[in-house]
């Protein structure tokens, strides 16, 4: 496509999946399905949970209902358009469309991040300062920080989109990517300005993450230090089963994330590069409601409360 400023941009060429093997795409198209269904159905079955058991209407359920709406969002964000583009010939993506979907998987990408880090802090308030845990975690405090991490989220979304997409593009429209990923929208980019802007996207992005990763990280220096200080075996058990399912989450959700964007630079292919992306979009989703609903003896037992009841419903 022809150097033009970016206001008069119409599409964009996603060519993720359009290098592999015509015979492999069906494969990956069924494995995604259903890798994306299972994510939606585990999510809504949390939060369906969640609502129908009084028993968990508590912080700790209320930042993991936030987390599974956010988890929602953003594999609706992306995963569509990946399968559609899998078995189409036609993988044009308008601007508009592709400063959206950049929103909106940025918006609920950075909004999972914080609502994990305020899962951490929800975890070391319940064990380091119990007695005063309904007080600093009540009602209102517990909204206003869902509020927050959605608010932050949301700036976050934008304040990337808008520097993203106020930039100049020319040369080549075809994006490298499955999805529009604003390193490889960069690169289309020209201007003089266009190496600041990728150094300043990336510091805002990577400080924003590693402080959320940080704080969690701190939460739980002390967590782990009033575990130690429980006498018995079995409290320091119980206590730490507790925060054994954030914790996997933490791990799973960074770790991902660091395999794409810390993977040393080298001669890798595009096409490991977009299966490597899709452990972060479409597997991290995936793997999420299995660690909380199988680590999570409380929730397990909840969900089997739940669906063994409307079984019963239908049956009668």
């Amino acid at each position: 496509m022809p150097a033009q400023n970016w206001s008069t941009v119409t599409d964009f060429i996603l060519i993720g999946f359009s290098t592999f093997p015509q015979h492999l795409l069906p494969i990956f198209f069924f494995l995604y399905l259903l890798m994306y269904l299972f994510t939606l159905l585990g999510n809504l079955l949390i939060m369906a949970t969640i609502w129908s058991e009084r028993s968990l209407h508590t912080p700790m359920y209320l930042f993991l209902c936030a987390l599974s709406i956010s988890e929602i969002l953003f594999t609706v964000a992306v995963t569509p358009r990946m399968l559609v583009d899998m078995l189409s010939t036609h993988h044009s993506i308008t601007f508009v469309a592709c400063a959206s979907q950049m929103f909106l998987s940025f918006t609920f990408g950075f909004t999972h991040s914080f609502l994990l880090m305020i899962m951490g802090y929800d975890r070391y308030v319940a064990i380091c300062h119990p007695l005063r845990y309904n007080v600093l975690m009540g009602t209102q405090g517990c909204a206003s920080l869902v509020f927050w991490s959605w608010a932050g989220g949301l700036v976050m979304g934008m304040m990337v989109t808008l520097i993203v997409f106020h930039l100049n593009f020319c040369g080549s429209n075809m994006i490298h990517h499955f999805a529009c990923h604003v390193l490889p929208l960069l690169k289309l980019s020209c201007g003089k300005e266009t190496s600041s802007v990728t150094l300043g996207v990336i510091l805002v992005c990577v400080t924003a993450l590693m402080g959320c990763l940080f704080l969690i990280f701190l939460s739980y220096v002390f967590i782990v230090a009033a575990i130690l200080r429980i006498p018995s075996a079995e409290g320091r058990h119980k206590t730490f089963s507790t925060c054994v399912s954030h914790l996997t989450v933490v791990v799973v959700h960074y770790g991902f994330a660091s395999i794409i964007y810390l993977k040393p630079k080298g001669p890798h292919s595009m096409d490991s590069n977009t299966l490597m992306a899709t452990t972060y979009t479409v597997f991290t989703p995936f793997l999420s409601p299995i660690i909380f609903s199988l680590r999570n003896r409380e929730l397990k037992n909840a969900i089997k409360k739940c669906v063994c009841r409307k079984v019963c419903l239908v049956s009668s």
